[in-house]
């Protein structure tokens, strides 16, 4: 490999920085533009220029070829911390990011969240100390002199994880510092601004002498550099007074260049700057957005989702692909990853149905090949009596899914073709018998193991079928779109749209908008996770807090979700192993039915009933069946988190395999011409750990928002002491995420170990 090769394939787009620098640009860019409208003077191009150049020069220190290169060259790490440390931070500040944050953030988010804690006293006083110029000075020399101690610095290049740690101190520290120089408005100083003139020289001073200790040192003070192969004819000592002098003189220019800003500034007549004018009110507003994001409207994709043919279309291509896959699966070759059967569906059907979860919603109910079926048997099944009474909650499905979760296991299921195609003929037959003889989609609503995960998932989704203005609900009369029409039926699962909230138990049938006379319906933006907080009534689902069969189904999907995922990793399976030796008489059947019991019964009646306990003892503010049932369903986010994490690295580690399957069947078939089949066993992806991190954090950061304020609400006066135990409880579950994310994960349904 050449080295311009060596460099252009060194690039790392790691997902966790990257989308976080993504994120943070594109928030900003919104509230500079808004703010750009009102007053350009104060936020002119130039500050959104200087914010997204510091951007860049983070993301090329944390993923371009100087991170890569940095164990081989001491020129490029210094390179990568002079980015962090003094080019990264004062473009940053420049930019005054607070109030395009801010503005850039939504509305609901910023009163509800962001204001209450910023103006907590404890984190103001917390903030004021942090940010005293003292403090981040003495930070960020310290900073600098402990990380260029060889002992820490070559932990740092050993260890991917302290080196993670030092980026986040150079640029953490950095910013500090730096903000006291630029001082982005509407930021006060601590300080006169003459006074930064010696805390930029003394800082400036410290520079100096390290940087020319490093040069002018006559022996290697990295030991790392002087085992590793030399990229360049410079030997490690050159190289080591190289990187001495990038950090003395850029470094010292640097310091010295604000300097100079601040007395040029301090001694040049002042310019008054006119304030933020305050925004008008709505209806003043010119060109104004009407609403929320309703995907209806959106030119072609709204005709395609809620037309009636395309989704039936959609339905007809999922039924061949299930056919194909139960043939394959039948009359194929029973190894797992040269059967569709035992590629298809469990790893990438499951991760395409919660990728669509996550930036859709439940996509696949509303394409749902079973329904098809079973609106076909209805042209000769009666389909008129109704659903037993005593079944009609959610605990059917609990005990499904906990059955699925347990045999999946028990019976390798994954890597069992043909009782893959047995289960999805089953639950053809399934759906066409509970539909065909009862009515009200019974089956969707009370049996389906699968449509029991969606609604449960679909409850942080993005987008919500929901009425666009209940005004006029309010004078509707012939309600159809929960009794049909002559040309449409209304909603099967009862659901009347006026006083419907959430996704839970919505399929995405779209027949309430066909049905709609006023075309009063979309698909419609909300804020994903938002209708866990609310207990208000729900057409057809009721309140929250009188459903213990949702919290027990919101459970056993949450702790499932880690249990399936741990069931994977290789010190579990290890543990397996060495019980079933142990306990003979038990076998590995025997071990995993008794971890599956522990994990989906004992370990979250316990945990969960310590839980609301002890939330009831702090607090005092409900019942304890009240205060389990709320808090379940705020575990939600962290279980989905949980799900994404799991089944995103299945896909991301098999997502080429069904291609030498599909060949090796095409030739079967006669469609496919004979010879060699190519053997695709994986698709590189650059850092899944931070990608499965980044869908964890998020899942707890949600949870612990939806907790805390199901809190405030049965609790106003004590509010955390009603959150605490459940925010130790979501805690623990994410750290057991984090373990499970670094262990070694078994390769189901491929060729690689």
């Amino acid at each position: 490999m050449t080295a311009g090769s060596a460099v252009l394939f060194s690039w790392a787009f790691e997902p966790l920085p990257l989308t976080g620098l993504l994120v943070t640009a594109v928030v900003y860019f919104l509230g500079w533009r808004k703010l750009h409208r009102q007053v350009p003077v104060r936020y002119p191009t130039w500050r959104l220029a200087c914010f997204l150049a510091g951007l860049t020069a983070v993301a090329v220190a944390l993923m371009s070829p100087l991170d890569a290169f940095a164990s081989f060259l001491l020129i490029s790490h210094m390179v990568q911390h002079l980015l962090l440390t003094m080019i990264a931070p004062p473009l940053i500040w420049m930019g005054a990011p607070q109030l395009p944050m801010l503005r850039g953030l939504p509305r609901r988010f910023v009163s509800q969240v962001l204001g209450p804690f910023l103006r907590w006293p404890v984190a103001m006083k917390t903030v004021h100390i942090i940010m005293h110029p003292v403090v981040c000075w003495s930070a960020f020399v310290l900073s600098n002199i402990l990380w260029h101690i060889p002992a820490f610095y070559d932990l740092a290049l050993r260890s991917w994880s302290w080196h993670e740690i030092e980026h986040f101190s150079f640029l953490g520290t950095a910013l500090m510092f730096w903000w006291h120089v630029v001082l982005p408005w509407p930021g006060r100083s601590y300080w006169s601004r003459w006074a930064m003139l010696p805390y930029l020289l003394l800082a400036g001073l410290q520079n100096t002498a390290l940087a020319s200790f490093i040069s002018f040192y006559d022996q290697v003070l990295y030991p790392t550099y002087a085992k590793a192969p030399r990229l360049t004819d410079f030997d490690a000592l050159s190289d080591q007074a190289a990187a001495g002098a990038i950090m003395w003189v850029p470094g010292a220019i640097i310091f010295l260049f604000p300097a100079a800003a601040i007395v040029i500034g301090q001694l040049s007549p002042r310019r008054r700057i006119p304030p933020i004018p305050k925004k008008p009110p709505p209806e003043k507003q010119e060109g104004a957005p009407s609403g929320p994001l309703d995907l209806f409207k959106v030119p072609g994709l709204g005709k395609l989702l809620r037309g009636g043919w395309p989704r039936r279309g959609m339905q007809c291509v999922m039924v061949l692909l299930a056919a194909v896959i139960i043939i394959d699966g039948l009359l194929g070759p029973q190894i797992s990853p040269l059967n569709l059967a035992g590629v298809l569906p469990w790893t990438h059907w499951r991760a395409a149905t919660v990728i669509a979860l996550l930036i859709f919603g439940n996509l696949f109910c509303m394409v749902c090949p079973f329904t098809f079926v079973r609106d076909l048997g209805r042209k000769i099944l009666p389909a008129h009596l109704s659903w037993p009474r005593a079944l009609r909650s959610k605990w059917f499905a609990v005990g499904l899914i906990a059955i699925y979760l347990w045999a999946y296991e028990a019976f390798d299921l994954w890597d069992q073709p043909a009782a893959t195609a047995w289960i999805i003929l089953g639950y053809f037959l399934g759906a066409l018998l509970v539909d065909g003889f009862f009515k009200d989609a019974s089956f969707c609503k009370f049996v389906c193991p699968i449509g029991q995960f969606h609604f449960v998932q679909s409850l942080v989704s993005p987008f919500e079928v929901k009425v666009r203005r209940p005004d006029v609900c309010a004078s509707c009369r012939t309600l159809d779109c929960i009794k049909g029409n002559d040309t449409q039926r209304g909603c099967e699962l009862k659901l009347f749209q006026p006083k419907k909230s959430g996704n839970m138990d919505c399929t995405f049938c779209m027949d309430c908008v066909q049905a709609c006379p006023h075309d009063n319906v979309g698909l419609i933006a909300v804020a994903p996770g938002g209708d866990l907080i609310s207990d208000r009534p729900r057409s057809s689902v009721g309140r929250y807090a009188k459903r213990l069969d949702l919290a027990a189904l919101a459970l056993v999907l949450t702790f499932g979700a880690f249990a399936n995922a741990a069931g994977m990793v290789r010190p579990v399976l290890q543990g397996i192993a060495v019980l079933s030796e142990r306990w003979i008489s038990l076998g590995e059947l025997g071990i995993v039915t008794l971890l599956a019991v522990l994990a989906l019964l004992v370990l979250p009646l316990v945990t969960v009933g310590i839980a609301a306990q002890a939330s009831v003892v702090l607090s005092k503010g409900t019942s304890w069946r009240e205060n389990l049932t709320r808090f379940s369903l705020a575990l939600v986010p962290l279980g989905f988190g949980m799900w994404l994490a799991h089944f995103v690295f299945h896909f991301f580690t098999a997502a080429l395999t069904p291609w030498p399957v599909i060949q090796r069947l095409g030739t079967d078939w006669g469609l496919w011409p004979t010879g060699t089949i190519n053997q695709v066993a994986s698709w590189a992806f650059q850092d899944l750990p931070g990608l499965e991190l980044l869908f964890l954090d998020a899942g707890l950061l949600l949870t612990l928002f939806v907790a805390w304020r199901i809190a405030g609400q049965i609790a106003p006066q004590k509010v955390f002491r009603a959150f605490a135990p459940w925010g130790v409880l979501a805690t623990g579950l994410f750290l057991a995420g984090v373990w499970i994310v670094f262990q070694p994960m078994e390769m189901r349904g491929t060729l690689m170990p």
